[in-house]
């Protein structure tokens, strides 16, 4: 199973590198616009990522800072948030490619944001859980980038693999 979560970590940061890329072409104006997606723009949506991915690190890890609201502003800069975004992506796949077997195997403990009661959950399915999280939210990023007209970028995990058969990014 560690290659099997490696492989969606790295593919997580491969997928964000990409949305990053497309979302550089907006203006100002066009990042922050409302599209109707659940965190409204491209700049609330690429914040809830970085947001949502320091909460579960520090839920995994038991570091780092972790955000009190889902829809927190990390970062109001693009370019900050960008870094971050790289900074975290490398954080989980390291944090990620050092996990073991039994620790994969086994719980976790943590709180919601919005509320005080405590979870004990197995890893794996918190780790699963994640990962689709963080596809789901891209996918509101695509959508505002074609609402915007603009082109969006292939983020489906097949050209992930794709890429890595051809030896274009390494997992």
């Amino acid at each position: 199973m560690r290659k099997h979560y490696h492989t969606f970590a790295s593919y997580n940061a491969w997928a964000n590198r990409r949305l990053y890329e497309a979302a550089a072409g907006l203006d100002d104006a066009a990042y922050r616009a409302d599209c109707g997606a659940f965190f409204k723009s491209m700049h609330g949506t690429l914040n809830h990522l970085v947001a949502t991915d320091r909460i579960w690190m520090k839920r995994f890890t038991g570091q780092g800072d972790a955000p009190e609201r889902l829809d927190a502003i990390v970062h109001d800069d693009f370019k900050e948030l960008r870094a971050a975004r790289e900074a975290e992506d490398a954080r989980i796949v390291a944090w990620v490619g050092s996990l073991e077997e039994t620790r994969l195997a086994g719980v976790i403990r943590y709180r919601r944001v919005s509320s005080p009661e405590e979870f004990v959950q197995e890893l794996m399915p918190a780790l699963d859980h994640w990962f689709n999280h963080q596809t789901h939210h891209r996918g509101h990023a695509h959508m505002i980038l074609t609402s915007l007209g603009k082109a969006a970028p292939e983020l489906d995990l097949l050209f992930y693999q794709r890429e890595v058969a051809a030896g274009l990014d390494r997992p």
